[in-house]
């Protein structure tokens, strides 16, 4: 009856091997699976670093371009550097937790769900990235617009300061003419009032030739004060008022003569000597002694029928001396009246 029953206890022994050989298998199996898929996702994620270093490169190339042709618009160029200075920053540190998740895998496979995780966020990361990107280049493609706007103006601009130029040469050349034509007008007009000048000089040369003490200086017709004036004295003496009708004469005998266009006038200037005035009269020195004998020719001119807009009254005083020195004659010569036929 023993016997029986250890027979019926090695019948009924199990064989745990086969069992155990095939859960090694399957988890071997599984093993491989899972490599399989971190495998694939590692190439994927390599295919996505690449396609992404190349949008990268050529937004560089492109943010180069604008940086060297907007100038002008750094303000916007330096945000869009900056957003992809952070990219850049961005793919150095995805590189660097590819790099550590590498290197986590060959150090232990058991952890492949973890990277698994980590390789997910890295790709939900490198989506925002190229979100960012597609915005930078939708601003690449604003400032495209913007730059051929700025090009169009500019070529608008040329444009206009071209034409503006081309007017300006215009308006130079016919600036150039009428200076020409005004310079030659000029020109005949002096040619003219000297020739009514030496007329004039000429016919008061006859009228009064045969005073000694009236003479021809240069352009100026010179009276000594004498002929006209007492010693200190602002008044026409009598024989004066004789020799400025002869001259208010000549003078009307020459308006009518010079065209209208000249604009003529006759300056009478007063001139005295250096020895000053004794300072007890109405005149207190030579300044005002000059000044009111020229008035004072002036005056009588325009009695005589001169028209007063052609008449000029200035005094010198003694500071113009036709001679240096304290001599009689050069204290003489330098007591006058000086005529001068002119443009007003």
């Amino acid at each position: 009856m023993a016997g029986g029953l250890r027979a019926r206890r090695r019948g009924q022994s199990t064989d745990y091997w086969p069992g155990f050989v095939d859960a090694m298998a399957t988890l071997l199996l599984v093993i491989i699976f899972l490599l399989s898929i971190f495998m694939l996702a590692q190439f994927f994620l390599s295919q996505q670093l690449s396609g992404r270093d190349t949008v990268l490169n050529r937004l560089n190339a492109q943010i180069s371009e604008l940086t060297e042709l907007l100038a002008l618009e750094r303000a916007s160029s330096g945000e869009l550097e900056d957003t992809i200075s952070g990219l850049q920053a961005s793919l150095g540190a995805a590189e660097a937790e590819q790099q550590r998740l590498l290197g986590l895998l060959d150090s232990s496979s058991g952890e492949a769900d973890a990277a698994g995780g980590r390789a997910a966020r890295l790709e939900n990361m490198l989506d925002e990235e190229r979100q960012v990107s597609q915005q930078a280049l939708a601003q690449v493609e604003l400032l495209n617009q913007q730059i051929a706007a700025l090009r169009r103006q500019i070529a608008a601009a040329n444009a206009a300061l071209e034409a503006s130029e081309a007017k300006e040469a215009e308006s130079q050349a016919k600036i150039a003419s009428l200076g020409r034509r005004l310079n030659a007008a000029l020109v005949q007009r002096v040619q003219e009032l000297s020739r009514y000048r030496s007329d004039f000089f000429g016919r008061l040369r006859e009228i009064l030739s045969q005073r000694s003490d009236i003479s021809v200086v240069g352009d100026r017709f010179v009276f000594q004060s004498e002929v006209l004036f007492d010693s200190g004295s602002e008044d026409i003496n009598p024989a004066g008022q004789q020799e400025l009708d002869k001259l208010a004469e000549a003078i009307l005998e020459l308006s009518v003569q010079i065209p209208d266009e000249i604009n003529w006038v006759l300056r009478v200037d007063g001139h005295t000597d250096a020895r000053p005035l004794s300072g007890t009269g109405r005149l207190r020195n030579n300044w005002e002694l000059s000044a009111a004998r020229a008035i004072s020719v002036v005056r009588y001119l325009i009695e005589q029928g001169v028209d007063p807009r052609r008449l000029v009254a200035a005094g010198f005083g003694e500071f113009q001396p036709l001679e240096e020195g304290e001599t009689p004659d050069a204290l003489a010569r330098n007591r006058r009246i000086e005529l001068k036929l002119t443009e007003r």
